[in-house]
């Protein structure tokens, strides 16, 4: 869907204003308003999956207006390929598309021209998980056997957390069980999993009284990364209007949320109308524990803020391991479209 030019101060994103993501720390914070006296834009978001607790603040933003209050119609979509969103993105037939911080970097090193605009999670979701202790520590490890989805970056990640807690990672074993990562752990096919979410199978877990043991991926000597991101297609960003449409698009979300900061029910409401199968009551204890990485650790950054260092280091450990080809440029991301933002 091509978006229809826009009424208000128009953006155009030069290639070298995308090459200063680096430096956008720095930045002066600009005035935004969330309202607009132009024309309806249309949006299409993709999501990376069906809506879960990772979702809240976009269901959150637009059962409480916040798109409509920027002018927007945001069409959610559900993708019917998890492969889909980027390709979509990268096509033109999707505005803005969900996605993870290395699918991103994985796709910009086989030529799509997609960038990151803003984190909707901060923090990795990934984790390892065991049932009754076996894994505790990385050291655990040794000797075990570590249910993945099959995700190339997870035989990396596998590889760098044993060397780093000294264990021969030949001693680790890998099994592909797809998404079947809690089933695994139940009927003992695996000791531990890396690739179920601590906000998400790890709570489900909890409340059916597992008593599971979540080692974090940041404490493992993996590179912190940001496990969600939003992308748009990094030509298109240079196209009159477009980084309009996007920043208000972004501090919509912003304002869903703060909305779910403040109630998380503003946000599981309208997830579980827009999924029924969802339980409630879990969706709700999920978006609780999620709710700090809905935002960065320095209050003094924006809603959705990217570091650029962090980028460039996760980028670095990707190339070490041979998962891409060179090096990431500045412009797989950028944070000139996050409210409080811009030139």
């Amino acid at each position: 869907m091509t978006l229809r030019p826009v009424r208000g101060r128009p953006v155009a994103v030069a290639v070298a204003a995308l090459l200063s993501a680096l430096a956008l720390s720095a930045c002066g914070a600009k005035k935004d308003t969330t309202t607009t006296a132009g024309p309806i834009q249309h949006v299409d978001l993709v999501l990376d999956y069906l809506p879960n607790a990772d979702h809240a603040p976009i269901y959150a933003a637009q059962a409480m207006g916040a798109f409509k209050a920027a002018g927007l119609d945001v069409r959610i979509r559900v993708p019917s390929d998890p492969a889909s969103p980027l390709k979509l993105v990268a096509a033109g037939k999707a505005e803005v598309a969900i996605s993870y911080e290395p699918e991103v970097l994985l796709a910009r090193d086989k030529g799509l021209h997609v960038a990151s605009i803003g984190a909707l999670v901060q923090k990795p979701l990934t984790s390892i998980m065991s049932l009754n202790g076996k894994v505790k520590t990385p050291a655990d490890l040794k000797d075990k056997t570590v249910g993945t989805a099959g995700i190339p970056y997870q035989s990396a990640y596998l590889k760098t957390i044993a060397k780093k807690a000294g264990v021969d990672p030949s001693g680790v074993h890998e099994i592909n069980v797809g998404f079947n990562l809690i089933q695994s752990m139940l009927s003992k096919k695996v000791d531990a999993t890396l690739g179920a979410f601590w906000n998400v199978e790890g709570v489900q877990l909890r409340r059916q009284d597992k008593k599971p043991t979540i080692i974090h991926m940041e404490d493992t000597g993996v590179p912190t990364y940001q496990e969600l991101v939003f992308v748009a297609n990094n030509d298109r960003l240079q196209q009159k209007g477009v980084g309009d449409v996007m920043r208000r698009f972004l501090q919509a979300v912003a304002r869903g949320a703060k909305a779910v900061k403040a109630d998380p029910n503003a946000g599981v409401d309208p997830l579980v109308k827009a999924n029924p199968d969802l339980d409630r009551a879990l969706q709700l204890d999920q978006v609780k524990a999620t709710l700090p990485v809905f935002f960065p650790d320095n209050t003094t950054f924006p809603w959705g803020y990217q570091n650029a260092d962090e980028w460039k280091a996760y980028g670095q450990w990707m190339l070490d391991n041979g998962l891409i080809s060179r090096l990431p440029t500045p412009t797989s991301l950028t944070n000139e479209f996050l409210p409080g933002r811009g030139i």
